[in-house]
């Protein structure tokens, strides 16, 4: 059974999308989203440094429009893709792009709702600096108990090995100062304590925004950062992506998930890396592709082909008419909606 995983924020990296644009395909779409969410998503994927990328504003369409048109370079015809995969998941900002992918959202809604994502938490983030440090190593129990004393939230849990605190710059010196044993701190590179209590006024902005967005079933099973459960109701995915911005990623039970579907092979859309890093640790036995060029497509699709099922084999059957979108004017290629 394959999987296919998008990563959240801290994923990017300076220019990790210049070996893409030299795709005109891609180039295409990456302008047509940028003139969807405002954004100059060629430069900032391109041209642009990491303090500017790691803008919570800027990083997380990048992200989502980066997954989204990947796949579509991997999938070039969108109907061919879902008797291929039998789960699709992401972290965090990475649900959005996992959710346009199985066609819970259109590429607009996504792009549009990712922006306006983006500027909520960036302005939640600006009452208060916050952050998040990951935490490699220790006893879970220790680890759990340090970030509590410091009065911080665990809020991603990556599985085995690694747990992210978060809260404000003061609380994360102080986990610094008074480590758990034998645990290794890496501050990542995010500019909030997203997926705590300091995103609630992100979750009210999206709350009223969401009211007023269609929805569409999900067209292959999609997993929940909630609780790892597949969600088969669009309405319910796009609620519980809203909810999830203050509250933790709960990644090591999508893990579980995948493990008790019996997932074979894990494919991480670009920028790839993390993810797949974290499966390695905690999903013996599966083979792993991080995606990160697009002379690595041919090598995607024999993993896909390798490792993907049939349609028979989900309990969602496929609907392409609902998996593209009109192109720009004069392309005639679909911008996705899906992976």
């Amino acid at each position: 059974m394959l999987a296919i995983v998008a990563p959240g924020q801290g994923a990017q990296t300076p220019g990790f999308l210049s070996p893409w644009v030299k795709e005109s395909s891609f180039a295409e779409r990456l302008d047509w989203l940028s003139a969807v969410s405002g954004l100059d998503l060629v430069d900032y994927g391109t041209t642009a440094d990491a303090a500017t990328i790691r803008d919570t504003a800027v990083a997380q369409p990048l992200l989502v429009a980066s997954g989204l048109l990947a796949a579509l370079e991997l999938f070039p015809h969108p109907a061919d893709a879902f008797p291929f995969i039998g789960v699709a998941a992401g972290h965090s900002v990475g649900e959005i792009t996992a959710a346009a992918g199985v066609g819970v959202l259109s590429a607009e809604q996504a792009m549009v709702f990712v922006r306006e994502r983006g500027r909520a938490m960036a302005a939640a983030s600006a009452a208060r600096p916050t952050s998040m440090t990951a935490v490699v190593g220790g006893k879970p129990e220790e680890v759990l108990a340090a970030i509590e004393k410091h009065g911080l939230t665990p809020a991603n849990h990556n599985g085995s090995g690694q747990i992210v605190a978060a809260g404000t710059v003061e609380q994360l010196e102080a986990l610094a100062g008074d480590p758990p044993a034998r645990a290794r701190l890496i501050p990542l590179s995010v500019a909030g304590a997203f997926h705590t209590e300091h995103m609630r006024p992100a979750v009210e902005r999206l709350t009223a925004l969401a009211r007023s967005i269609s929805t569409h079933d999900p067209r292959t099973r999609l997993l929940s950062n909630a609780d790892g459960q597949v969600v088969g109701d669009g309405r319910q995915v796009l609620d519980r992506i809203v909810a999830q911005v203050a509250n933790p990623v709960r990644w090591d039970l999508c893990l579980a998930t995948m493990a008790e579907l019996g997932v074979t092979g894990l494919l991480e859309l670009p920028p790839a890396g993390t993810l797949t890093g974290i499966a390695k640790r905690n999903l013996k036995g599966v083979e792993l592709f991080a995606l990160n060029t697009p002379d690595q497509l041919p090598d995607a699709a024999d993993f896909v082909r390798s490792h993907g099922g049939i349609a028979a084999e989900t309990t969602i059957a496929c609907h392409a008419s609902r998996w593209q979108i009109s192109a720009p004017a004069d392309t005639g290629d679909p911008v996705p909606a899906g992976l």
